[in-house]
C-alpha cells in the first residue's frame, strides 16, 4: 500500500458504515462494503433515529448534495421539546433542543431503515450483500483478507468494523474490549399513527419523545414519527422509499413507537426460550396495569408483529491500542445505552472524521497510519464520554430508586421550575 493510493474494506453497511463509504468515495478513496443482510430490503422492521445537528452536519460533509437532500426529505421533522414525565403523566422537565432552522443545522426524526435505503444511494457497485464476516488475516504484503462465511474473501489496505456491538472485527482485534450486559432490557413496540389511531394518542404523547419515570425501576421512552408530506418530500418520494410499492413504504408513514424497560431480575418470564411477540406485549400490559391510561393505550394498540425484546449492554472504555490498519466506528467500538439517543450520531461523528483524515493521506497530507491514529485519539475520548454519559442516563432513569430517585424526581421539577438552571444543566441535551 502506499501512502496515497489504497483501498477501504468496511465490514457492515448500517449507518456509519454507509456514511463512512460516502465520504471516501466523495474524496476519491477507493471503498467497499461488506453487508451481511443478503438484499437491501432484509430486516424490515426498525425504529426511530434522532438525528442531532453533529450528526446531521456529518451526513452533509459525507454525502453527495442530491442523497443529502433526500435525506432531509425523508426525515420527520425534529420535535422542539423534550419531556420526562412520571407513569402517571405528571411532567417533571421539559426540555427544548437547540438547533438551527436550516437543512443542516437541525435535528431530525429518522426512520432507521428508510435512512438505510437512502444512504445506499450513489454506492452502486460498492456494497456487497450477503457477506458475513468471520475472521480477517494481515499479510506479509501489508494488505488485510476478510474472510466470509460462503467460503470468499476481499482484500483490502484498510479494514473498518462498522458491524455494529456484537462486532466480530472488533472481538478479534480487540479481545479486550467487551461489552457488558447492564442488568436492564426493553421491549419495543410501534403502530401506525392513522385517522383510527391517532385520536386514541394523548396530545401530550404526540407533541415530541417523552421518558417516563416510573417508581418500580422500570420507564418507558414514547416518540411519534412524522414524515414531512409537503412539496420537498413528494417531488423526491419517486427517487426512493416513499414511492407507491417500493418494500419500504410502509417505513415512510407516521407511526408512534414506545419502548418499555426494566431489570432482568425482575423479570424471570423473560428469560424463558424465546417468548412470542404476543408474550412479550403482555407482559408489558401488565406491568404497566397501574399507570396513566394514556400510556396503556400505546401497549394496547401496537402491532405484536412489531414487538421486540433485547438486552441492554454497554461497551467499557478501553486505552488507547497500538494503530494498525485495522480501526472501527460506532457500536462496534463504543457501544453506548439508548437513554440519551445519541448513539447514531457518534457513529456519523466517527464516519466523517474518518473520511476526513483518510482524504488527507489520499491527498499525500499524512500518511494512512498518521490519519487512523489522529481519529482513534479523537474518537477514544468523544466515543467513551458518550457511553458513559449514556450509561449514567440509564441509571438515573431505571436502576437508581428509593431516596436518590426522589432526589432525582424533585431535582428535576426545581430545573423544571427554573429556566436559567435548567439551560444550564440541559442545554446541550441530544446534541451530542
Amino acid at each position: 500500500m502506499s501512502n496515497s493510493s489504497f483501498h477501504v474494506g468496511i465490514i457492515g453497511a448500517g449507518t456509519g458504515g454507509l456514511c463512512l463509504a460516502h465520504g471516501l468515495r466523495k474524496a476519491g478513496v477507493g471503498v467497499t462494503v461488506y453487508e451481511r443482510d443478503r438484499h437491501p430490503t432484509d430486516r424490515l422492521q426498525g425504529y426511530r433515529l434522532h438525528i442531532s445537528p453533529n450528526g446531521s452536519r456529518a451526513l452533509h460533509e459525507c454525502l453527495p448534495p442530491d442523497v443529502f437532500r433526500h435525506f432531509v426529505a425523508t426525515c420527520g421533522a425534529g420535535n422542539d421539546d423534550f419531556k420526562f414525565l412520571t407513569e402517571k403523566m405528571e411532567q417533571l422537565l421539559a426540555i427544548e433542543t437547540e438547533g438551527g432552522s436550516d437543512a443542516v443545522d437541525s435535528h431530525r426524526s429518522a426512520s432507521r431503515l428508510v435512512l438505510r435505503q437512502v444512504l445506499l444511494e450513489g454506492l452502486d457497485g460498492m456494497v456487497e450483500f450477503g457477506k458475513t464476516f468471520t475472521r480477517y488475516e494481515e499479510t506479509d504484503t501489508g494488505e488485510i483478507v476478510a474472510h466470509f462465511e460462503d467460503g470468499t474473501s476481499a482484500s483490502a489496505d484498510i479494514l473498518v468494523a462498522a458491524d455494529g456491538g456484537g462486532s466480530r472485527v472488533r472481538r478479534q482485534f480487540l479481545p479486550d474490549a467487551p461489552r457488558v450486559d447492564t442488568g436492564v432490557f426493553g421491549i419495543a413496540g410501534k403502530f401506525p399513527l392513522t385517522e383510527a389511531t391517532a385520536p386514541q394518542v394523548p396530545a401530550e404523547l404526540l407533541a415530541g419523545p417523552r421518558l417516563v419515570m416510573a417508581r418500580d425501576q422500570s420507564g418507558m421512552f414514547v416518540a411519534p414519527q412524522r414524515f414531512g408530506h409537503g412539496p420537498e418530500r413528494s417531488a423526491d418520494a419517486g427517487h426512493g422509499s416513499a414511492r407507491s410499492g417500493d418494500p419500504f413504504a410502509e417505513e415512510s408513514e407516521d407511526y408512534m413507537m414506545w419502548g418499555y424497560s426494566g431489570l432482568w431480575e425482575t423479570a424471570d418470564v423473560l428469560s424463558k426460550p424465546a417468548p412470542s411477540r404476543e408474550e412479550l406485549q403482555d407482559f408489558v400490559r401488565e406491568r404497566t396495569a397501574s399507570w396513566h391510561p394514556g400510556l396503556q393505550k400505546l401497549v394496547e394498540l401496537a402491532d405484536p408483529a412489531t414487538v421486540t425484546l433485547f438486552d441492554i449492554k454497554t461497551s467499557v472504555p478501553i486505552d488507547p491500542w497500538p494503530t494498525k490498519r485495522i480501526t472501527l466506528i460506532g457500536d462496534a467500538i463504543h457501544s453506548m445505552t439508548p437513554f440519551r439517543g445519541i448513539g447514531a450520531n457518534m457513529a456519523l461523528r466517527d464516519a466523517s472524521l474518518l473520511a476526513k483524515n483518510l482524504a488527507a493521506a489520499a491527498h499525500g497530507e499524512r500518511t494512512p497510519i498518521e490519519a487512523i491514529h489522529a481519529y482513534e485519539a479523537a474518537m477514544i475520548g468523544y466515543g467513551f464520554a458518550a457511553v458513559r454519559s449514556s450509561l449514567k442516563a440509564m441509571e438515573l432513569a431505571i436502576t437508581k430508586r428509593g431516596i436518590s430517585f426522589a432526589l432525582t424526581k424533585a431535582a428535576y421539577r426545581v430545573f423544571d421550575a427554573v429556566p436559567p438552571l435548567k439551560r444550564w444543566a440541559f442545554g446541550g441535551l441530544g446534541n451530542a
